[in-house]
C-alpha cells in the first residue's frame, strides 16, 4: 500500500509587485505559482486547499476563532519509495500525434449550421438623459 508524507503551508495573503502584473489577482496568482513551483522542486505535489478554524488569544483573557487558509501537499513516503523506486522519477508524458483530418471534413462540423446571435440594443429607460434620439 502506498503511503504519503503531507505538508500544510499557509496560503499567501497577498502577491508581490512584479513588473508587468497590474491587478491584485495577477500578482496573487504569480505568488502562488512561485510557491507551488518551489515545493514541486522538492518533490511535493499540490493536493488541495483547506480553510480550517483555529482559536487564538484576543486581549488578555479572550479568545477568537480565525480561519486559516492552508495549501496541502503530499509526496510518497520514504518507505514507499524504497519499495517502488519508479515512483521517485515522474513519468514522462508520451507525445501524442494529432488526429488526421480529411480535407472534406470541417474542423468543427456544427459551425456551418450554427447561426450567429442577434444582438439588439437595449431600449433606453424613460428617465435617462440620452433619450433624445
Amino acid at each position: 500500500m502506498q503511503s504519503y508524507d503531507y505538508l500544510a503551508v499557509p496560503a499567501p495573503t497577498k502577491g508581490q509587485k512584479v513588473k508587468g502584473l497590474k491587478t491584485p489577482s495577477e500578482r496573487y496568482a504569480h505568488q502562488l505559482t512561485i510557491l507551488l513551483n518551489e515545493l514541486a522542486v522538492e518533490g511535493w505535489e499540490y493536493w488541495r486547499s483547506d480553510c480550517l478554524p483555529s482559536e487564538e488569544r484576543r486581549g488578555l483573557t479572550g479568545t477568537t476563532t480565525v480561519q486559516n487558509h492552508l495549501l496541502i501537499f503530499r509526496r510518497p513516503s520514504a518507505e514507499t519509495l524504497a519499495e517502488n523506486p519508479a515512483l521517485d522519477t515522474p513519468a514522462q508524458p508520451q507525445p501524442v500525434a494529432p488526429p488526421l483530418r480529411t480535407p472534406q471534413a470541417p474542423l468543427h462540423p456544427h459551425s456551418e449550421t450554427r447561426r450567429e446571435p442577434v444582438l439588439r440594443d437595449r431600449p433606453l429607460r424613460d428617465d435617462s438623459p440620452d433619450n433624445d434620439r
